[in-house]
């Protein structure tokens, strides 16, 4: 069984600088079939926008999300762990601070994201979270400039 936090994230690392808009977030998140986005520059970690931010912090009070930062409704200074750490680290970190990922940094540099899902699939593999977190995504119908819609 896993044991350290490098042997269960996802070391693929998607990120944005501070300025891009929301929309290019969304995108990116879309494209990757991810739920979050690091915010860096030249490296270095500065937060963590998810697509619950976009949507609480941005399109719940009707801003337009091609004019809004990511820097702007972004997590700053996000709790992080480290490649090296226990897993049983990560599991207190996502208790404590109630999120469901942290980024994977370095030496000051992101180098992973390790989800619940992540998580589950190693400590529980046969659990219900475990198999949904397995499950690959569905086929969203295209519906106005071609984004996701609901059947």
């Amino acid at each position: 069984m896993a044991q350290f936090v490098r042997d269960v994230m996802t070391p693929d690392v998607a990120a944005v600088l501070p300025d891009a808009s929301l929309v290019e977030a969304a995108q990116l998140m879309r494209a990757q079939d991810i739920g979050d986005v690091l915010v860096t520059q030249d490296g270095v970690l500065l937060g963590v926008v998810t697509d619950r931010d976009i949507t609480l912090r941005a399109v719940a009070d009707g801003v337009d999300p091609l004019a809004v930062s990511c820097r702007s409704v972004c997590t700053p200074e996000p709790v992080c762990v480290g490649p090296d750490d226990h897993i049983s680290e990560a599991v207190v970190l996502m208790r404590t601070n109630a999120v469901r990922r942290l980024p994977v940094v370095e030496n000051g540099t992101p180098v992973g994201v390790i989800s619940i899902g992540d998580l589950a699939r190693a400590q529980e593999p046969d659990s219900a979270l475990a198999d949904i977190s397995r499950a690959a995504p569905d086929s969203w119908p295209d519906i106005g400039n071609g984004g996701p819609g609901i059947a």
